[in-house]
This record gives C-alpha cells, structure tokens and sequence, in this order.
C-alpha cells in the first residue's frame, strides 16, 4: 500500500518532535545541578557574586519547599555575603513589627511567633507559616550577635495597610507633629465613611473620581518635607521612626491611588502596586546607607522580569523587570521556582479559610512538563551566564552566555510556566494558571522542585479580606 504525502509528512513531523525532546532532555540534564542540601546552592552563590538586588520567587504562596529553599538561600546571603535587609511581598505595619522584634528591639517579644500571630490580613498563611517562623527565629538568633547597627531588617513592600498605615500616621502626628494635625484629619475624615472596607471607597472613587486624593497628597507632602528637612540637618536618633512614618504615608497614597484604578479595571492598579514596591526598596535601600544589599522574596509574578512574558503584551510592568532597569549596574539576580505536582495551600475563593489542595500534574510542553520529563521525580538548580537572555544592559535578559553562545533552546522558547495564586481552582488548569515565559529572560536562575507539598499556616482560620480580590487574581 503507498504511503501518501500526508502521512510520510505526518511521520516526519512525530520523528522532528520526538528529535526535539531528546535533545531538550539531553540538555536539561547537562545543564540540572542536583539540590541536596545548603551547599548545593554554591553555584547560585557564585553567579550572584557581588550582586546588590537579589530576588526570590515562588510560584504559589502555599508550597513548603518554595519557602524553604528560599529562606536557606537568604540565610546564606546574609551570613556569607552580608546581605543587610530581606524585603517580602507584605503590608508595611505587619512586617515592620516584625522587624522590631528580629532586630530585638526594646519591649518586642523574644519569639517571632507571637508577631506573626498578629497578622491580621486575609490571607494570613503567607507568612505567618511554619517556615516563615522558622526563619524569623534564625534571623533573630543572627542579629542578638551582632552590634545593633549591623542588624538585617525585615520589611514589607506591599501596599495593602490604608487603614492601618493611616492610623500609625495619625497617631505619630497627635504625638510628634501637632502642627499637621489638621492634615491628618482630614485623611482621616475622607476616609471615615467607608469603614475601614477599601471596596466601598474604590466605588465610591467612580462617583467621585478624585476620592480622598488631595487630602492624602497634602499629608504625604508635610511629611516628606519634614523627613528630608531632619535628614539634610543631620538630626541625631529618631531617624528611623521619622522613616517608619513617612513609609506609612507612602503606603497610604499608594493604597488610595491603587484602590481607585483597581474599579476601573486592566493593568493600571498591578502597575501601580509593582511601582510602589520597587519605589519602597529603593526608599529602604537608600535609608540603609552605601553598601545595602537587598534579599526581595514576592512571588514569581513579581520577581520575574515581565518582558519575558505575556505581561508585556498587556502593558504590565513588575518588580523584577524595574529592578533590572533601574539597577542592572549594582547586579541585580532573579531567581525563580517551580514544581511539576504536589499539594498546596490555598482559598476556593478570596477570603475564604486556607484548604490543601491537591496541584495536578503540569501541562505537556509546560517548563514545569518538561522538567519532569528530563528529571522525573526529582529536584534540581538552574544557573545561566550574567544575564544570558535576549538583549543586553537593561534589556529583558541583558547580556551573554560565556562568551556570547546562544542560550540551550529548551530555555530560549516561549512556554507555559505554571503561577498559583492565594486563590486557586485546581480544576480551572487546563484555561488558566500559566504565564507564557521564555525563561532564559525571566530568570537568572531557576529551582525545579518536582513534587511539593502544602505549606503549614500557623492558623486555620481567617477574620476578613481587607480588600478586593487582587489583579490579576491573588498574586
């Protein structure tokens, strides 16, 4: 029987797919370096040499392993390479509690359990979890070490806290600064009528646009001005609280400028909080002095740079890629993660109670598919040339591999690269939950970990939301 032209196309199409993955595997496995323990993570220790700006993902907020693997990384840039502050996707007042206590400030409690029994926004477990409190308490140990002055902060970058940063405001001016009380009242007043619930002013802001706009400039102007007034005369102690402070009112106008784009739709309120976040580290990095080198711990949305993805395509901008463009001459890492199938934590729906779910096996052609393929049932550490990528300098890759060879193929192509947010449907795979990613431009590094389990929150409960659902959905 002849074989048609359709057929003899058809085998010769299956023969060059199946060459494809032979030589994708043969190439993963010369490039995989097994992750056993600490020492394995030398070789990411070497790449990141001298580099200020490191950043950590995670591909979901509920895997034990992405945590950890994150904190041993951390642990050693802080003891090997003196690393001076972590800085995670948090609220601000949280985080800065605790803060006081890993750096043993007077009247803090000895256990960082304790602070993070205090979170008090939805969704409680992304941080106050087993591996983040064993974290906090090594931090701790590390710090009561060393003199006060070398101590490595614990800060947040997120821009959630309105309610909460407006009243630390408030407080700090009836105490230090009466003469912008006035100021503060009247941020308080504009804000009072919504009850402490950001989604009745984000549709309030769609009868009145401006919403509490200018009462919020006027008071982050007063302190802005105060701070760098007492900055320029060198003022003695009290430096970090008159920082703390006006943080708290850069929060406050981020938060209300984030609230009422989120109503309107599309990307301007994710760009607004990416900018926020990269404008608060370098605001941390600068107070910090010459020498700071910052550790960023956000999820992989944020830490991969987004024009290696299909955010570009949409106008969506992020932390990684405005680190990228802002540092790249200080050395800048992105580091991100992934995991072929496992369980999580997660919510059905936004603020809804913490569930383990159970994450299905990863799509075919995924990088998250691939991997496993390569390396079934195993873990692994992906380390590439100083911005071994598309482009150079500030460009989504920015640089070379050796001495100019192209990137391995299995990394130069688009694929789908798996995101779960605090609100997932493991059913919803098979349309969502996948970033297209050319990840040779969006990471620096990457940790296959091919099966993962849930992390454990410190609490099974949750007491409100604190805000709307985040854009796109929870990350």
């Amino acid at each position: 029987m002849a074989v048609t032209g359709g057929s003899a196309d058809g085998t010769a199409a299956r023969e060059g797919r199946q060459a494809q993955e032979v030589r994708e595997v043969r190439e993963i496995r010369g490039e995989a370096l097994p992750l056993t323990g600490p020492r394995s993570l030398d070789p990411l220790l070497e790449r990141i040499g001298d580099a200020r700006y490191v950043a950590v993902g995670e591909a979901s907020h509920g895997t034990a392993e992405f945590y950890r693997w994150r904190a041993e990384l951390t642990r050693r840039l802080i003891a090997e390479k003196g690393f001076s502050l972590v800085a995670v996707e948090g609220d601000w007042p949280d985080c800065q509690s605790l803060h006081h206590c890993v750096t043993g400030a007077p009247g803090t409690p000895e256990d960082p359990g304790e602070v993070l029994d205090g979170f008090g926004r939805w969704p409680r477990w992304m941080w106050a979890n087993t591996e983040v409190l064993e974290f906090a308490r090594w931090l701790r140990g590390h710090n009561l070490a060393l003199p006060a002055g070398e101590r490595v902060g614990f800060f947040g970058l997120d821009v959630y806290s309105l309610w909460e940063s407006l009243h630390a405001v408030l407080d700090h001016v009836r105490e230090h600064d009466p003469d912008r009380m006035e100021q503060a009242l009247a941020a308080c007043r504009c804000f009072e009528p919504y009850a402490r619930d950001p989604q009745s002013y984000a549709l309030a802001t769609q009868v009145v646009p401006a919403g509490c706009q200018a009462e919020v400039v006027s008071l982050l102007a007063g302190l802005r001005e105060r701070a760098g007034r007492r900055q320029a005369a060198g003022a003695d102690g009290g430096l970090a609280a008159e920082f703390t402070i006006r943080q708290n009112a850069e929060v406050l106008a981020g938060a209300e400028r984030y609230y009422r784009a989120m109503v309107r739709g599309g990307p301007e309120s994710w760009n607004i909080r990416g900018h926020h976040m990269a404008d608060t580290l370098d605001r941390l990095v600068a107070h910090h002095g010459p020498g700071t080198k910052a550790v960023v711990w956000e999820h992989n949305t944020h830490v991969g740079d987004a024009r290696a993805t299909d955010m570009a395509d949409a106008g969506m901008v992020n932390v990684g890629q405005l680190l990228r463009e802002r540092h790249a001459a200080e050395g800048v890492v992105l580091v991100g993660f992934g995991s072929y199938e496992g369980t999580v934590v997660a919510a059905q729906q936004w603020g809804m109670p913490p569930e383990t779910m159970e994450v299905p096996p990863a799509r075919d052609g995924s990088v998250e598919g691939l991997l496993h393929r390569a390396l079934p049932g195993g873990s692994a550490l992906f380390v590439w040339g100083d911005g071994d990528g598309a482009g150079g300098g500030d460009g989504a890759g920015g640089g070379r591999e050796g001495a100019g060879a192209p990137a391995p193929a299995w990394r130069r192509e688009e694929r789908d690269h798996r995101a779960i947010g605090v609100v997932y449907r493991p059913q919803a795979e098979r349309w969502g939950n996948y970033v297209p990613t050319v990840l040779t431009d969006r990471y620096d590094a990457f940790l296959h970990l091919d099966r993962t389990r849930a992390l454990d929150p410190l609490h099974r409960y949750e007491h409100g939301t604190g805000e709307e659902e985040t854009y796109p959905t929870g990350l």
